[in-house]
């Protein structure tokens, strides 16, 4: 939502920094989940330093960027980063994590002794360490756009903590106790209890095992390659509950809007579609998210497969339905789907206009089978912010012929270099 947001109304989205930064300044934090009656600290992770980075970013740099900064350090050094807790001074697990890089997790019966976790919520530890290895990030980038080079290297190191909850035996990302040994027994799919918060924020390992947006080229290299990043993501579109549906939403009842273990109506699952981009099977990407938007959004009662959140599964069809996703807000790009609109205009704040045209688009032309970027082939499977920001045209030739490429690296090239295969679907 705040992506969307800041490329329509970023003088808004400045606003809402500089409240951030002013309350950061009156209460000694800065807020997680601000309200009329005031913080309420429900996330894992705190996003402030995601929705702070991906502004600045993106060429906005209209508020006090040196105390931004100096919050998200404090933040992430001195705060405790539980789920559902209050701000306030670090708290053992928090120092695990510190000195550690993941956050330990009970073993299966052992019964919480830390005080500060939420009775309810639990400690959510392998989620908790994957938001926070992004958080990492988004604040190393800030910290390398100010040349502050110590800062950067140090939150770069722990950008790559998510690698220490992914358990190379069973191909994800699971939970360990503070001696280092991996949880016995643990379940990827039915793991850590009701909506998995043990372990992981209402949705299970299947979900969480993408959790790492940053850096996708080192997770593909965690699965075994980009061939193995498309064969996993095939195998989350596929997998089965191992039980009944409805036992299986007995205990994730926020996992809703299911294709296979892929949950559309919870957030954590919400770029998950888009990740064939980085796997050289940018096709898959085009047909997954045409796919999800037809079978879980429509202008019925039920027409929308969550909890809007405050308009993120809104904005996501918004998104998705233009063609476009910020897989990565702190990156100042956008990944290509499959418009459902023959033709969309966005009109920026200062009256710029960029315009997305599909030629010959339908339900069953959903496949790119080429793309000009202001009349300039374009042979990568994304565009960047500026692109929009200077206004100009996507075009977009569409197709029942889905288009394949080989393996690839972050950005790898979708349009060129192709094989045809013909569908009809």
């Amino acid at each position: 939502m705040h992506p969307l947001q800041l490329l329509l109304e970023p003088k808004r989205q400045l606003d809402m920094i500089s409240s951030y930064i002013r309350m950061y300044e009156q209460s000694g934090w800065l807020s997680q989940f601000p309200g009329l009656a005031g913080d309420r600290p429900y996330m894992a992770g705190n996003h402030a330093a995601a929705m702070i980075t991906d502004t600045y970013m993106k060429g906005y740099r209209q508020f006090d960027v040196t105390k931004a900064c100096e919050a998200m350090k404090k933040m992430a050094m001195e705060a405790t980063m539980l789920p559902w807790t209050d701000n306030g001074p670090l708290t053992e697990l928090d120092r695990m994590y510190l000195e550690h890089g993941y956050f330990p997790a009970l073993a299966i019966g052992e019964k919480e002794w830390v005080p500060e976790v939420h009775g309810f919520e639990r400690c959510q530890a392998v989620a908790l360490t994957l938001e926070h290895a992004y958080d990492d990030w988004c604040i190393a980038q800030m910290a390398n756009a100010l040349r502050r080079d110590k800062d950067y290297r140090y939150f770069m190191n722990r950008a790559g903590n998510y690698k220490n909850v992914f358990d190379e035996r069973i191909g994800f990302m699971a939970p360990r106790t503070a001696d280092g040994h991996w949880v016995e027994d643990f379940d990827p799919k039915l793991g850590g209890g009701q909506g998995g918060r043990d372990y992981f924020s209402e949705c299970n390992s299947w979900i969480y095992t993408f959790h790492v947006q940053h850096d996708i080229p080192g997770l593909a290299a965690l699965l075994g390659g980009t061939g193995k990043l498309a064969e996993r993501l095939d195998a989350l579109f596929t997998e089965q509950y191992g039980g009944s549906k409805y036992g299986f939403l007995a205990q994730f009842p926020d996992a809703t809007g299911l294709i296979g273990q892929f949950c559309q109506g919870n957030e954590p699952a919400f770029h998950i579609p888009y990740l064939y981009n980085y796997a050289g099977a940018p096709w898959k990407t085009q047909r997954k998210v045409r796919e999800i938007m037809k079978l879980w959004f429509h202008d019925g009662p039920l027409g929308i497969c969550g909890d809007e959140d405050s308009g993120a599964m809104s904005a996501w069809y918004v998104w998705s339905a233009l063609g476009l996703y910020p897989v990565c807000p702190g990156k100042p790009i956008y990944y290509i789907g499959s418009p459902i609109f023959d033709e969309a205009v966005i009109a920026l704040e200062d009256g710029t206009m960029f315009t997305i045209r599909a030629h010959d688009v339908s339900d069953k032309n959903k496949y790119i089978q080429s793309a000009l970027l202001n009349g300039q082939p374009l042979d990568r499977p994304w565009i960047r912010h500026a692109d929009i920001t200077v206004g100009g045209t996507l075009e977009l030739r569409m197709g029942c012929v889905r288009i394949r490429t080989g393996e690839c690296k972050e950005h790898p090239d979708s349009f060129v270099n192709v094989d045809y295969v013909r569908v009809f679907q």
